[in-house]
């Protein structure tokens, strides 16, 4: 159930934009300001509402935060009235919840692999697509306003979609006590950092794992050197060492354990969406490979990834190390006259405009210069 595109109009930083994206792995780069965390955030947002059934308009305020929570402070500034519309499309595939043998009906539940099962249906089920849209104007205050324009809400909530949205600042070490809090004080804390929250604190899904879910965990678990467990609502590592809360663990660390309980408790699996704001902050330079690794592996499963990235590490391990039969796609956001604008593009040396090349190539010149006796201005 991948998202297939986002058109944007007078939304935040966006004149207009449309970006078709990869049933697989989607990287969003460019320059701070060009939108790339508001568009996983936007594709996050239709995504939830598929499983808490909420109203988009109302989960776009609590995910963005606008100020006053008025979702008129959505729409791109200008200096008279004018209005911001975004729509999103999606693949579907109709899945049964029963089926029957000789001895007659039984639920998807009582399928010993259901993974697998689900997986080879899903290839096989005919597809269709949905739209949901939504528009409002700038004096538009509140989410329920009879002034926002909903369109598809009803048909897009009837296909649920999983989805994850890990964001820049890892949580789980804050998790004790956190949900309480948000739940029923007034705290100045995007909606995404509650629900990673939530995500993480699912029970493992009833069966065993298959064979290729047990490998992607066993990466991980190499890389983490243990597991991690849990227990009132505080996260460990369990190690040689003992249980390690998260709050003594580096902070690369814990989103790598973040990675492994979202594959463990069955969040991530064919179908989902899985949206990462800047995966390479606070991880070891050497931890990137295994990481491009098991997001490669996830999307080879059917987890449609997004990803915004300012590294160029990050991006070259991708371009190295997917496969011909991968799907991968780069769009490279940039300002062109004012606006923003998007560049879509399957190999990494194709990407254009990219800032983060330039700029190791500015340090590399300026590296041979001085080499060389030259200034290093």
């Amino acid at each position: 159930m991948s998202m297939t595109s986002l058109w944007l109009k007078n939304f935040t930083a966006f004149d207009e934009i449309e970006i078709g994206f990869s049933p697989g792995i989607n990287v969003f780069v460019g320059a701070n300001g060009t939108g790339k965390t508001h568009l996983m955030k936007v594709i996050y947002s239709a995504c939830d509402i598929t499983i808490t059934k909420k109203h988009i308009a109302e989960k776009l305020v609590n995910v963005f935060l606008p100020s006053g929570r008025k979702l008129g402070r959505l729409v791109k500034r200008r200096k008279k009235s004018s209005s911001c519309e975004i729509a999103l499309t999606r693949d579907y595939v109709n899945i049964p919840m029963s089926f029957r043998n000789a001895q007659g009906s039984f639920p998807l539940s009582d399928v010993v692999d259901a993974d697998a099962f689900v997986g080879n249906l899903k290839a096989k089920a005919p597809k269709g697509k949905l739209t949901l849209r939504i528009s409002f104007s700038n004096h538009v205050t509140k989410s329920d306003s009879d002034q926002v324009t909903v369109t598809g809400q009803t048909e897009w909530q009837n296909k649920p979609v999983e989805s994850a949205y890990i964001p820049v600042k890892e949580m789980l070490s804050n998790a004790p006590g956190f949900q309480a809090l948000f739940d029923r004080r007034e705290i100045h804390f995007e909606e995404v950092y509650r629900d990673i929250i939530l995500r993480a604190a699912l029970p493992v899904r009833r069966g065993p794992p298959d064979s290729s879910r047990r490998n992607l965990l066993k990466a991980l678990e190499m890389a983490l050197q243990g597991k991690v467990t849990t227990k009132n609502d505080e996260f460990f590592l369990r190690n040689k060492q003992g249980n390690l809360e998260f709050t003594l663990l580096a902070e690369g660390l814990r989103k790598l354990g973040l990675l492994w309980v979202l594959i463990q408790n069955g969040t991530l699996l064919s179908g989902s969406v899985l949206l990462w704001d800047e995966p390479e902050t606070n991880l070891n330079p050497i931890l990137y490979g295994p990481v491009v690794e098991i997001l490669l592996a996830l999307q080879r499963e059917g987890v449609q990834v997004f990803l915004a990235t300012h590294d160029y590490a990050i991006l070259k391990e991708l371009d190295l190390r997917k496969k011909k039969e991968d799907n991968a796609v780069f769009h490279s956001l940039f300002r062109d006259n004012g606006g923003i604008r998007c560049h879509s593009v399957e190999e990494y040396l194709s990407i254009h405009p990219n800032t983060i090349a330039e700029a190791f190539d500015s340090l590399y010149d300026r590296e041979v210069k001085r080499s060389l006796g030259g200034t290093d201005g």
